[in-house]
Order: structure tokens, then sequence, then C-alpha cells
């Protein structure tokens, strides 16, 4: 539960860390066109770091429910900057969030150090390879569909073993293609093809993940299940909804969350961390 990279290393078994979302995207479900200028952005950037941000993890391209996908320049042209100006400055790994091998390889060269890639290393077979070459940190992330059709009507025969199931064979992807196993994060992909039931029973049943002997990704940050849940509240109101499902999720096995609102969940993850960890008596 170790990951050390370059000059990086984070050691999941002392504590849970922190993913900043930082999406200069002019329509992300939660912050469209919040960080679209790249002025903007770049400061969001070095807010979350001040806050307690160990990762900043930066997509040009929303994948909310019922998304277009955009074309590979208008991705570079949205992230290549914000990448080159935040890694000048900046001493924490910053992630490439795209499932494009491309797009990847042009922030991979403007030193991003990491790869978030929500289709688990499906949409685009060359993917693999660019990571094992750069060798860098990987999530694989479980989807059911694509980010156009998730959402119509997900339906499971048996969730968890399914989601176990397409992330063992996005493993085995990966070190076929040569990335090594040490730098391998999964994900189960709360509200990626999935109902409100659905993410409620992976975040109870987060700790069976753990059997595949990797560190664990959630990100559940201002989701639509929990706006669901808390009575149709809109996005701006569903912080105590994200802070209860971090804290629930580091209970049960979550080695890393990717959030947005970063200082508050920092401080979510340090209370749950020290109820979980053995303590002396």
């Amino acid at each position: 539960m170790k990951l050390s990279w370059r000059n990086f290393y984070l050691d999941f078994s002392q504590r849970t860390h922190i993913m900043g979302i930082l999406n200069v995207t002019p329509d992300s479900f939660s912050d469209g066109g919040i960080y679209f200028d790249r002025r903007v952005a770049i400061e969001r950037a070095f807010k979350m770091i001040e806050e307690g941000a160990d990762i900043i993890d930066i997509g040009g391209e929303s994948t909310r429910p019922g998304s277009e996908p955009i074309t590979i320049e208008e991705e570079l042209r949205r992230t290549i900057p914000v990448i080159e100006a935040v890694t000048r400055e900046c001493n924490i790994p910053i992630s490439i969030d795209t499932y494009k091998s491309e797009v990847a390889q042009r922030a991979l060269d403007a030193r991003a150090s990491m790869v978030n890639d929500i289709s688990g290393l499906r949409f685009d077979p060359e993917m693999p390879k660019v990571v094992s070459e750069y060798k860098v940190p990987v999530v694989i992330m479980h989807i059911r569909g694509t980010p156009k059709n998730m959402q119509m009507n997900p339906e499971y025969e048996a969730l968890i073993p399914e989601i176990m199931d397409y992330l063992r064979e996005g493993i085995r992807i990966a070190i076929k293609a040569g990335i090594a196993e040490d730098k391998i994060i999964i994900d189960p992909g709360i509200g990626f093809g999935k109902t409100v039931d659905h993410n409620l029973n992976i975040i109870k049943n987060l700790n069976k993940f753990t059997l595949l002997e990797k560190p664990i990704l959630i990100g559940p940050s201002r989701k639509a299940f929990l706006g669901k849940i808390l009575g149709d509240v809109p996005v701006t109101e569903r912080l105590e909804g994200t802070a209860a499902v971090v804290a629930v999720s580091i209970m049960n096995g979550a080695n890393m969350v990717r959030v947005h609102d970063v200082k508050q969940m920092a401080r979510v993850a340090k209370i749950a961390d020290a109820i979980k960890r053995p303590q002396n008596s």
C-alpha cells in the first residue's frame, strides 16, 4: 500500500490521501465553467495544495451522465497549459484525468505524473502502453457503458463480483502491458453506470475490494445519488453528504478520496483515520 515513483512517495498505510479535483471544462456536473479560465484554474490548484491535497487530478473533458466526447485537440488545449503552469511551481503529483492515450502522453510530457482512466484501460488500447512507457501510476476505474449512456437503466446480476471482475481484468491488462503491480490503483466508479442503491452497496461493501490487494480510490464528491438521498438538493448543498460517504468509505477500506472540497474532506479524513487507527490503551 505504498506508491513510489520519480520524486514522489505516498504511504497509504499511514493515512488516507486526498485527490483534489480540477475540472478545466465548461460543462462538468459540479463545477463546470468555474475553472475554465486558465488563470483561475491555476489559482485553484495552488489553493487545493494549501488546503491539503496530496494529488491534483486535472481533467479537460466532462464525463457527467449524457456527456458527449470532445476532440483530442480541445482536451489538450484545456489541460496542457494548466499542467505546465502548476508543475512548474508545485511538488505534488499531478494526475491527468483522461481515457485518451494521446492526451495522457502529452500530459506526461508536460510533467504530469499519474493517469486516471475512467474506462479502466478499455476505451483506448494504446493507453496501457503509454502508462507503461512513462512508468507512472494509473487509476483503473469501473464503468458500465460510456458517459453518454452509462445511466440508462444500469443493471447487474451480481454488482460487487461484476465490478471486481472488471477491475481484475483491468489489472491484468495493465500488467500485460508492463505496468508495475505496485503502480496500480483501483476505483469502483461511484456514479458511473450505477443507481443510488448500487452506489450505496459499493460503499457498504468497499472492504471486499481489498481482496484485489491494490490501493482503493473512491470518488463520491457532490454526486447525484447524494442529492437524491437528501431530497433532490442541488450540487451546492451536498457537502455533508460527501463528508458522510468519505468517512464511511475510509472506515471500509478507502485509501484515497477524490473530492472537490479539499479543506473540508481533508479534515473528515483526519478524523476518520484517527478513529480507524489502532489506539494505544
